[in-house]
């Protein structure tokens, strides 16, 4: 969908927290009540579209899950390209600081891992250098519920 593209826009380096996931999920239904409209009731009264009306006319693609698709997209893109090439000199960075006290940060590599975990994708690093491999598991990604 073109709303996905321009929402998410240079996102797939984003971590997604569940207060990110949130907003931009109430973002999307938002948007999509004002481009479907109300629904007229039998009795003649006009109501909103329910959540699961929406998801349904949306064929169940949030605007999340086209997220984890594109990152994962990403994901391959990095992990074929030669080591010289700048974008994958920073993802296989490893800072020499120490992480601060507490609870760490999620990082992107983690939650994209975290996302392959969850669709039970192994030896994803093998299957990215495969194309048409790695391309069924990105489009899986578009209609993967989460657990």
């Amino acid at each position: 969908m073109k709303l996905y593209k321009v929402v998410v826009y240079g996102s797939e380096c984003w971590v997604l927290t569940e207060n990110i996931k949130q907003k931009l999920l109430v973002f999307e239904r938002k948007i999509l009540r004002r481009i479907f409209g109300p629904t007229q009731k039998a009795n003649g009264e006009w109501r909103l579209k329910t959540n699961e009306e929406l998801e349904e006319a949306i064929n169940e693609e949030n605007i999340v899950r086209y997220k984890k698709y594109k990152r994962l997209g990403w994901l391959g893109h990095v992990e074929r390209m030669t080591n010289e090439r700048v974008a994958k000199t920073i993802y296989k960075w490893k800072p020499y600081a120490t992480r601060l006290k507490g609870r760490p940060r999620v990082r992107w590599e983690d939650d994209v891992r975290s996302d392959l975990r969850k669709m039970r994708v192994n030896n994803w690093k093998q299957t990215t250098q495969e194309r048409k491999k790695w391309k069924g598991i990105i489009e899986q990604a578009k209609t993967h519920k989460e657990p």
